[in-house]
């Protein structure tokens, strides 16, 4: 018989799926980040009506994913994309 198991800490995260470990929250962030935007505000109003989230959290979120290997291996094209536009902004600072 197995020892129970103990539950994960709530992190505000879904659960991870079948999706390399990935929440659907995580896979939602990177399908956002994926597309191309009509224009201002028109990403910011996509994150709070489909995540349900504030855009600052968005992109807390995001920039955690961005160091994560699971979310490099769901979307290698996309994490490296912002990884360099990352790496580019923190080198003008």
């Amino acid at each position: 018989m197995s020892p129970p198991e103990e539950p994960a800490p709530d992190d505000g995260a879904e659960p991870a799926s079948h999706s390399g470990g990935l929440s659907d929250r995580d896979r939602a962030v990177l399908a956002l980040e994926r597309r191309t935007w009509p224009g201002p505000g028109a990403k910011e109003r996509a994150v709070r009506e489909q995540l349900g989230i504030t855009p600052t959290r968005y992109y807390q979120l995001l920039n955690a994913l961005l160091d994560d290997p699971r979310a490099l291996a769901h979307d290698p094209v996309t994490v490296n994309r912002l990884r360099r536009v990352r790496d580019a902004r923190r080198e003008r600072r």
